[in-house]
């Protein structure tokens, strides 16, 4: 028994690189929103991979054993980035920094700027998720959010998890969580303002 035999080689997961390299970088994008951060994803799953092949067992495909790796590359990377972000808020002496995108709309007694106050969004005849132009746009102000925001908004809008589920997969409070849907959401109506309603 002592002997037994690897169930995976280093020559299969040359292999597996060409059958799910393209998959694994579709589900990473899919999951993060940037090219280049789902190809260093990738990489990375794949060295994991080729550190631990002897660790597979076959019990279960290549494929998800791949994938296992990497969505827990995926939930690192959003951790890792909420961490970063948040050190961004806190100022050298420990208080609660004001966020620049909150001075944008609101004034120091925390009520709407008379030119940040949002448009009636109400008053158009179609369903703007039904337009593909919109949906496009949509997408595109999407990525220009902080990647932790775009992980926020991501998971809840187009994932549809829910609240518990997306702080524990940020590693994050439920508190740390509204503020920061918050503030995604505050640049999204900027963003399709400026690009959608004022064309």
């Amino acid at each position: 028994m002592g002997n037994q035999k690897p169930v995976a080689t280093k020559e299969d997961l040359t292999e597996w690189v060409s059958l799910y390299a393209d998959d694994l970088y579709r589900w990473a994008f899919h999951r993060t929103g940037a090219k280049e951060t789902a190809e260093d994803l990738v990489q990375e799953t794949f060295l994991v991979a080729f550190k631990s092949i002897n660790s597979f067992q076959g019990k279960s495909k290549p494929k998800t054993w791949l994938f296992s790796i990497i969505n827990n590359k995926i939930i690192d990377f959003h951790r890792k980035n909420f961490r970063e972000a948040t050190k961004l808020y806190t100022s050298g002496a420990g208080e609660k920094a004001r966020p620049d995108v909150l001075d944008q709309y609101f004034d120091h007694t925390d009520t709407w700027k008379t030119n940040a106050r949002p448009d009636n969004w109400n008053q158009l005849e179609e369903n703007l998720l039904d337009n593909d132009d919109f949906n496009l746009l949509l997408r595109a102000c999407m990525k220009k959010l902080p990647s932790n925001w775009y992980s926020a908004v991501h998971f809840k809008y187009i994932e549809q998890k829910n609240g518990n589920e997306i702080c524990q997969e940020l590693g994050i409070t439920t508190s740390n969580y509204w503020k920061m849907l918050q503030r995604a959401k505050l640049q999204l109506r900027t963003c399709i303002e400026k690009n959608w309603f004022a064309k």
